[in-house]
C-alpha cells in the first residue's frame, strides 16, 4: 500500500469568487466580513481583462489575510487571498496554481468556468463557488460540476449587485444553493469553514 497522502495534503476548503464589472464592491464587502484565520483559501477570479491587476493593491486594505497576485507554480495556502492575473487561464495541479495563456482571447473570457472545472478535477478539499456582480455568464457552466463533487454554490443577490447579469446567469443554471448579499455570503463561508 503506497503512502501517497502526505500529512500536509491539501484538503482545506477553496472558495472561488468569480466576478467582473461591479465585482470590486462585492469583493470588498465580502473580505471585510471574513476572519483571517478560517483555514480556507480565497481565490478571486475577475474576468475583466484589465481591472484584476489592481485588486492585489486595493484589497489588502480590507482584510488581514495576505493578498497575492498569482504566479505560475504558487502554492495554494489557507488564510490567503489569491488574485488571478490578467490574460491568463488559471488551473490547479498538485496543490499549486498553474497559469496558461487565455484559451478564449476574443469576446468575454471564460476564466471563471476554466478555473472551477480545474478545481472539480484536481482539488481534494471542499469547494465553494461564489458568483458576484459582472457582465456575461462566466462561471455558470461549471456550477453543476461543483455541486456534483459535493461543493457549495452561491450567487450574489441580484439587487445587491451593480451588474446582476453574471449572478443571474449563475442562478439560471439551476445549480445555485444560496442567493445572498456579500455580507451574508461571508457568514455562509464562515459557517462552511467551521463545519469542515
Amino acid at each position: 500500500m503506497s503512502m501517497d497522502a502526505k500529512p500536509d495534503s491539501k484538503t482545506f476548503p477553496v472558495v472561488c469568487v468569480g466576478g467582473s464589472a461591479g465585482g470590486l464592491d462585492a469583493y470588498i464587502r465580502l473580505l471585510r466580513n471574513l476572519p483571517a484565520d478560517m483555514g480556507v483559501a480565497i481565490v478571486i477570479v475577475n474576468h475583466l481583462r484589465t481591472v484584476d491587476t489592481m485588486l492585489h493593491k486595493i484589497l489588502p486594505t480590507y482584510t488581514k489575510m495576505p493578498v497575492e497576485l498569482i504566479t505560475d507554480g504558487l502554492d495554494i495556502e489557507p488564510n490567503h487571498v489569491f488574485i488571478i492575473p490578467p490574460q491568463r487561464d488559471l488551473h490547479v495541479v498538485d496543490g499549486e496554481f498553474h497559469l496558461r495563456p487565455i484559451s478564449k482571447p476574443r469576446g468575454w473570457p471564460d476564466v471563471i468556468t476554466v478555473f472551477m472545472r480545474s478545481l472539480t478535477e484536481n482539488w481534494e478539499g471542499k469547494l465553494v463557488s461564489v458568483i458576484v456582480s459582472g457582465y456575461d455568464g462566466d462561471g455558470a457552466a461549471a456550477l453543476c460540476g461543483i455541486k456534483e463533487v459535493g461543493g457549495i454554490t452561491i450567487a450574489q443577490k441580484l439587487d445587491t449587485a451593480a451588474q446582476p447579469e453574471m449572478p443571474a446567469s449563475a442562478i439560471a443554471s439551476g445549480c445555485i444553493d444560496f442567493v445572498l448579499s456579500p455580507e451574508n455570503i461571508a457568514l455562509k463561508i464562515i459557517e462552511i469553514a467551521r463545519a469542515d
